[in-house]
């Protein structure tokens, strides 16, 4: 039976003229007849250092110990890397975040590639994991399945539910001097009480829940808090489906089709998901060859109400939206509300729609997600923007909070930390924040700008100020703020040219991003303009710049 499914790593168990790969193998464990076995990949992206992956590795140990349990599976565990955003954020650091994405999805496609393993299942938590493994799964198109290590609990201080971005909001009103010493370091110490990705729907749980409704993780599993006794029993889940696919044979280009990316880009766009979604879903439907573009999103967000009153923006977390009954409930709803294609395959061998028939209907009286007739917006907060500030696309966060119209004048700082101190001591209600030399290759790593965005919250700012820039931001960023400019400062971009008190306006209702000169002006400006003088790179951001695509094409690197 096991010479159905161990396609690639017969190859070298079962090949007479390679002793020594064999020899390798009966080395670490393996018995005659485990070689016969299918091999699975798992792959931790688990590690100390952050509250997101510090739990993954017990979880890969559980899962191989269930895959083991398969007959005719052998579980193979190995690891990658991973960066906090949440650590990052604010410093160098968050220079490296985007492109580990890169190195996740290159070091996953090289083991596996090179170890012949037959399936594989990435054991992923903080932002960059997911699109990292999906990007590899697409490429080596092997049966495979996504495992999420889930979300953490709410914190608490006071009488208030904290998490991650109420430690960076916090450090905005101790800019204004409206939070003591007691309180401030009091959220700070329990706004995150253990394991799991961040609370709200920031980009780990955007993404974890796109990837689900894709149809690459089992349903449920996204919305499963790290901590719980559901996250618990999925390597006893996943050990069988994952099983399944191989007899199936079931590959990624399979699940991953064009409709597939429709139903998780309306997915984020009612649940009011993180604008990261945008580059990483393109770079994901890249690597399985699926034409998809920046103005897809504001295609499916013209016709796709938000609907879910989750954070950044809202109240409430995706623990909470666990306990009303989950992604699957929500996919539910939206597909009795024809907003999803039910037909699409999925990794448990059934369509969304099959997987669908046995979810729970949200829970009554829940006031998390509402109704189609009564939505928080009636389009998607996600717009992509064109105008002479981004010629190649923006894009904006638009939850209906912030109006639809900003227009004043630039207040331009170079990079982010100009941009904090700015803020506390130069930043006008009124005027419009750029921040540019934070893209893909300016910065280089195109960081994201969660510290300035909370630290505009936090010093009361938030419905006075428009924040623009090249770089992009964090899932927990909200605010009338505009991303992913293109062509970015750093390529020779206009927002690059743009000088004090320029004028800029913000028109959602026309998609339109403009500063007010005149194309001679801009021309002018153009020859005048230098591309900024930066330190020597070395390592990794050198490759990154010399290779990285613009952020309206995924910033993907091959």
């Amino acid at each position: 039976m096991g010479n159905k499914w161990n396609n690639y790593s017969r190859l070298i168990t079962q090949d007479d003229s390679l002793p020594a790969a064999q020899a390798m193998l009966y080395a670490i464990g393996m018995d005659e007849k485990d070689q016969t076995k299918a091999q699975v990949g798992i792959v931790s992206t688990g590690f100390q250092g952050n509250p997101c992956n510090m739990h993954l590795n017990t979880l890969a140990s559980e899962v191989k110990k269930e895959v083991d349990k398969q007959e005719e599976l052998y579980g193979l565990i190995f690891h990658t890397i991973g960066v906090s955003d949440g650590i990052t954020n604010g410093t160098e650091g968050m220079k490296f975040s985007l492109p580990s994405r890169e190195i996740i999805a290159d070091s996953i496609e090289t083991v596996v590639s090179a170890q012949f393993y037959d399936a594989v299942i990435p054991i992923v938590g903080c932002d960059k994991n997911m699109p990292g493994a999906m990007i590899a799964l697409g490429r080596l198109n092997r049966p495979a399945i996504l495992m999420y290590g889930g979300t953490v609990k709410k914190g608490h201080w006071g009488n208030k539910d904290l998490n991650i971005v109420s430690a960076f909001e916090a450090y905005g009103e101790r800019i204004k001097g409206t939070i003591s010493d007691k309180d401030y370091k009091g959220i700070i110490r329990n706004c995150i009480p253990g394991a799991g990705a961040c609370g709200g729907m920031y980009t780990a749980n955007t993404m974890a829940a796109a990837i689900e409704c894709m149809g690459m993780s089992i349903p449920g599993t996204s919305s499963n808090p790290a901590l719980s006794n559901d996250k618990n029993k999925e390597a006893q889940l996943l050990a069988k489906a994952i099983k399944n696919v191989l007899e199936k044979n079931i590959k990624p280009k399979d699940v991953m089709t064009r409709k597939a990316f429709e139903n998780a880009i309306t997915l984020t766009i009612a649940l009011g998901g993180s604008t990261n979604a945008v580059i990483h879903l393109l770079a994901m439907a890249k690597a399985v060859d699926v034409k998809l573009t920046i103005d897809d999103f504001q295609r499916i967000s013209d016709k796709t109400p938000f609907i879910a009153d989750l954070k950044p923006s809202g109240t409430y977390l995706m623990e909470d939206l666990h306990h009303a009954g989950g992604i699957p409930s929500v996919m539910k709803f939206l597909l009795k509300e024809n907003y999803l294609d039910g037909n699409c395959l999925t990794v448990t061998g059934k369509t969304v729609g099959e997987n669908l028939e046995e979810a729970p209907d949200l829970k009554k009286g829940q006031q998390i997600i509402h109704t189609f007739d009564n939505p928080i917006k009636k389009k998607g907060h996600i717009q992509i923007l064109y105008g002479n500030l981004a010629e190649k696309g923006a894009v904006a966060k638009i939850t209906g909070k912030e109006g639809e119209l900003f227009s004043g004048p630039a207040r331009v700082f170079e990079n982010e930390y100009d941009a904090i101190e700015g803020i506390r001591t130069q930043v006008k209600p009124g005027e419009v924040i750029v921040i540019r030399n934070s893209g893909p290759k300016g910065a280089p790593g195109m960081p994201e700008m969660l510290k300035p965005t909370s630290a505009v919250m936090g010093a009361g700012l938030g419905k006075d100020v428009a924040l623009i820039t090249d770089g992009r931001f964090s899932g927990g960023s909200h605010g009338f703020v505009v991303g992913h400019i293109t062509p970015e400062a750093y390529e020779g971009g206009t927002i690059g040219l743009v000088k004090n008190g320029d004028r800029i306006t913000i028109d959602i209702t026309k998609n339109r991003i403009d500063v007010e000169l005149t194309p001679d002006e801009i021309e002018t400006r153009k020859k005048g303009w230098q591309k900024p003088r930066q330190k020597e790179l070395a390592g990794v951001l050198k490759k990154f710049r010399a290779s990285v695509s613009s952020a309206s094409e995924g910033c993907t690197t091959v």
